[in-house]
């Protein structure tokens, strides 16, 4: 005869949920604090390195040691910069107080590398659009608004066409460094060849669209508020990839925008070609674009709202202390 369990719903042993790995519930705070897809891989990559070196422990079991062990290894055997030494540390920061959740008051006295002040690498006018000379169009274009501009290589290349106004001749930066908004001149000279960009870009997407696909990226919840707004053209990028892609978090497929280190070895390139003996990059645009404003006679708050610095000391650091008010700004670009 067949027994029946006398055990109820109630009773029944449950089966405890699984707890993630370590990593996916770093990912999971860091989209759930919105942080960038590329801090989300550097902050993973530094973690790693740290689990690893210290032969795979728990983080948990360590603490304030290892932490300066890893970071002195950076330092005396890896010889990285200040900078990578302290964006090591704020990944593992980042581990300890948010995913952890553990009471880390001793980490107040982990010693942060000091930064040694530089001044910018800055490129005259002439040398300027020599390099732009030996760009090809579009990345000439993005150039020209690295400089004319003042944007930052990646605010360049994550343009959207709603934020380009030609009416008042000016850009908006959605969500900067800091997630600041700011507007900053548009060079009348980039006019043109924007309008041309935006056009070829629509034709694109309208093929997009007929094809099934035409969605793009949107940025924290606004796909779920906006449904259809990731199909519209007012929020596809201005320098769009030539190729659809998978999503590495949603894995949808979208077009992205184009990968900024194409541009950075076209500006390296164009750099030596134009025979500027400098060590210049994307950012030494934007180096260029400050530091020629400033010798027009413009007041460095404007600057510094126009370069969306935080303190003027960081602007500062393009020149002394100027004492001249200006009004409005022109765009270097359009001398």
């Amino acid at each position: 005869m067949r027994v029946r369990s006398t055990l109820t719903a109630s009773k029944m042993p449950t089966r405890s949920a699984k707890q993630p790995r370590l990593l996916d519930q770093v990912r999971r705070r860091l989209r759930v604090g919105h942080y960038s897809i590329r801090t989300e891989q550097t902050y993973i990559a530094w973690i790693k390195r740290y689990i690893l070196f210290h032969g795979k422990r728990h983080p948990k079991d360590m603490g304030k040691e290892e932490i300066e062990a890893f970071l002195t290894y950076l330092a005396v055997e890896r010889s990285v910069s200040a900078a990578t030494q302290n964006q090591a540390l704020n990944a593992i920061l980042f581990l300890y107080r948010t995913v952890l959740e553990i009471d880390v008051k001793w980490m107040t006295e982990v010693v942060r590398a000091k930064r040694n002040p530089r001044i910018p690498v800055v490129m005259s006018e002439t040398e300027v659009r020599r390099v732009l000379a030996h760009l090809s169009e579009t990345y000439a274009l993005i150039a020209s608004l690295l400089y004319g501009s003042g944007l930052r290589l990646m605010e360049a290349v994550r343009l959207r066409v709603k934020d380009v106004d030609f009416d008042y001749r000016q850009i908006v930066v959605r969500d900067g460094k800091g997630a600041k908004d700011r507007v900053t001149p548009l060079p009348q000279v980039a006019v043109a060849p924007l309008q041309q960009q935006i056009r070829d870009i629509g034709q694109r997407h309208a093929g997009d669209l007929s094809a099934g696909y035409g969605e793009v990226y949107l940025p924290n919840a606004l796909a779920v508020k906006y449904p259809n707004a990731a199909r519209e053209l007012a929020w596809q990028y201005v320098f769009a990839s030539d190729q659809l892609s998978r999503d590495p978090r949603s894995g949808a497929i979208r077009r992205h925008h184009i990968n900024e280190k194409g541009l950075q070895r076209a500006v390296k390139q164009a750099v030596a070609k134009a025979g500027v003996h400098k060590k210049a990059s994307c950012h030494t645009f934007r180096h260029s674009f400050a530091t020629h404003l400033l010798e027009r006679g413009n007041d460095i708050r404007t600057v510094q709202e126009l370069l969306g610095h935080k303190d003027v000391r960081t602007t500062m650091i393009y020149t002394h202390v100027l004492k001249r008010g200006g009004l409005g700004v022109a765009s270097p670009l359009d001398a």
